[in-house]
């Protein structure tokens, strides 16, 4: 049960479905309630789909590559640090013109809700933790976006936009602060066994 929290609250920041959810509401403004419905299960599905996908054959492929969890630790640590400080000083996140058939696939199943930050968070946690109880972590952040993006009218409402812009600067910090104890873990580890692994 700790080592389900311990993944969980990691992908809960990665996913940062508040601060996606400003632009949910941009991309579906001129869509009827019964579309947006659509567009949120279809994102879940994607997002589920991809993430696990990647879950599965991630850590096949840096064994293949020689790559120890050591050095993907490093790797994906500093690329976090990176993707939450780029979410600190932007202040808002891209909005792309998309096929509204399409919308929930791409850009928000993926990259939005299942991007970097999430894969990089993965694979790093199945290492630490195991792969069922990041797989659940998983599922268990994408629904939760899910009901997000489902109530963003009232939560839109409830937050304002100063207040979801606030949220979402308060996860990316918290991220930032997990990159760092990554990296931290990473840089031991890879010292413990002199860099081989």
């Amino acid at each position: 049960m700790r080592s389900f929290w311990l993944c969980f609250v990691p992908l809960f920041v990665a996913v940062d479905a508040i601060g996606v959810l400003p632009l949910f509401l941009n991309l579906t403004e001129e869509l009827n309630p019964l579309k947006v419905k659509r567009v949120v299960y279809q994102s879940m599905v994607t997002a589920a789909a991809v993430a696990l996908s990647f879950l599965a054959v991630g850590t096949g492929v840096l064994r293949l590559l020689g790559i120890t969890v050591a050095d993907f630790m490093v790797a994906g640590g500093v690329l976090l640090f990176v993707i939450s400080m780029s979410d600190l000083i932007t202040t808002e996140k891209a909005r792309k013109q998309v096929d509204p058939d399409s919308l929930g696939a791409v850009p928000l199943g993926v990259p939005l809700i299942a991007g970097p930050a999430v894969f990089t968070t993965s694979i790093l946690l199945v290492n630490e933790y195991g792969a069922l109880p990041t797989a659940l972590a998983l599922i268990l952040n994408i629904a939760i976006a899910g009901v997000v993006f489902l109530s963003a009218g009232a939560i839109n409402r409830l937050l304002g936009k100063a207040g979801a812009k606030t949220v979402s600067k308060i996860a990316a910090l918290l991220l930032a602060a997990i990159a760092v104890m990554i990296v931290r873990k990473g840089v031991i580890a890879l010292v413990q066994t002199g860099g081989s692994g």
